[in-house]
C-alpha cells in the first residue's frame, strides 16, 4: 500500500516568515495601501496565512486590514465524491465586500479548482471591485486558467508528489514540504 514520505524541505519556519513579509509588501503596493482591502482566507490554512498577512501589514502600514474565512465546500466541482455528507463551516466576512479589493489567500495553488470555487463564493457574496490572489506556494499543473498576484514560492513538481504546508496554528509545526507516495 502506498504511503506519503518526505522528499524535500522546501521553506522551514524563517523561509516562511520572509515569503510572507514579501507578499505583504507587494500587496501594499499593488494597491496603493489597505484602504478598501480585505483578506480572505480559504478554509483551512488559507485563514492562519491570511491573518500573518494582515499582522504583517500592520507593522508595515500602522493599519490592519480586515480578514475574512471563506468555506468553499459547496462551490466544490469534486463535492459528490468528497462525502454523502460534507461538514460546511461557516463563512465570515466582517465587511461588505461590494466595491472592495478582495485578496483570496490560499496555502497552494495547484490545478485551480480551489480558487474557481472561492471566486464563485465571493462572487455570491457581493460584487468587490476586483479580486486578487495570494499563495503561499504554486505548484502548477493548472487545469483551469487561474494564476497568483502574489506567490511567496514557485516550486515545480511532478503529479505524483504532494506539497504539505504545516503551520503551527493548524498542524503544530512550521514548514513546507515535498511529499511522494512510495510502495509500503
Amino acid at each position: 500500500m502506498p504511503v506519503l514520505t518526505d522528499k524535500t524541505v522546501l521553506m522551514d519556519s524563517e523561509g516562511i516568515r520572509r515569503a510572507l513579509t514579501r507578499i505583504s509588501h507587494e500587496i501594499v503596493e499593488k494597491n496603493k495601501g489597505v484602504d478598501n482591502i480585505i483578506l480572505v482566507g480559504i478554509r483551512t490554512r488559507g485563514v492562519p496565512i491570511a491573518e500573518r498577512l494582515a499582522d504583517s501589514i500592520e507593522r508595515i502600514e500602522g493599519k490592519k486590514p480586515p480578514v475574512g474565512v471563506l468555506d468553499i465546500t459547496l462551490y466544490r466541482d469534486d463535492l459528490s465524491t468528497l462525502s454523502y455528507q460534507p461538514i460546511v463551516h461557516p463563512t465570515e466576512l466582517p465587511v461588505d465586500i461590494t466595491g472592495m479589493t478582495v485578496v483570496l489567500v490560499d496555502d497552494v495553488l495547484y490545478t485551480g479548482r480551489t480558487i474557481r470555487a472561492a471566486l464563485d463564493a465571493v462572487i455570491d457574496m457581493g460584487r468587490p471591485k476586483t479580486i486578487q490572489l495570494a499563495v503561499l506556494i504554486d505548484r502548477g499543473h493548472r487545469e483551469l486558467p487561474i494564476r497568483a498576484d502574489f506567490v511567496g514560492k514557485n516550486v515545480p513538481t511532478s503529479s505524483h508528489e504532494v506539497v504539505s504546508v504545516q503551520l503551527n496554528a493548524t498542524d503544530g509545526a512550521e514548514k513546507v514540504v515535498i511529499r511522494e507516495f512510495k510502495e509500503d
